[in-house]
């Protein structure tokens, strides 16, 4: 990790130069270039550079234009998170619901062990292995298959 705090938001500017700000990210950009003046410096100095490119009297080899712009598409696609592939997916279900499983065998098979061991009744521990294990895991089994929906939501939006 880098000692810089500001490298973030300079990837940030980078990415709004190049490929456009996301809608969550911009407001968090915005606030921070009014109290940050190295920042707002390193927007300008960018900004000018950019711009002065654009004033080359010569023409660019067609070659060298596009690996750059192959290299900044890339570096774009490098900052924005990784996506929910099918397998992954899959495997967090499949995960979420071997917990699942596991917590109402171990409530079934070691509940009332556990319950004289700690001075409870077992009415108790069965209240606490549903709260804290048996209903968190049904959540993550029923969220995770809508994240790629409500993702796709989100780009429609944008």
């Amino acid at each position: 990790m880098t000692s810089d705090p500001h490298e973030l938001f300079r990837n940030m500017i980078d990415e709004a130069l190049v490929a456009g700000t996301p809608a969550s990210a911009q407001p968090v950009l915005n606030e921070h270039l009014q109290t940050c003046a190295q920042c707002r410096k390193y927007l300008d100095d960018t900004t000018r550079a950019i711009a002065s490119l654009g004033g080359f009297s010569f023409e660019l080899d067609p070659a060298l234009q596009s690996k750059v712009a192959g290299a900044i598409t890339l570096r774009a696609q490098q900052l924005h998170p990784a996506q929910f592939t099918t397998n992954r997916l899959v495997l967090i279900c499949f995960l979420a619901f071997a917990l699942t499983v596991a917590g109402s065998f171990f409530d079934l098979k070691f509940g009332g062990l556990l319950a004289s061991a700690f001075d409870l009744h077992g009415e108790q521990l069965q209240h606490g292995l549903l709260a804290f294990w048996i209903i968190p895991s049904i959540c993550l089994l029923l969220l995770f298959p809508l994240l790629p929906l409500l993702s796709r939501r989100k780009e429609r939006i944008l």
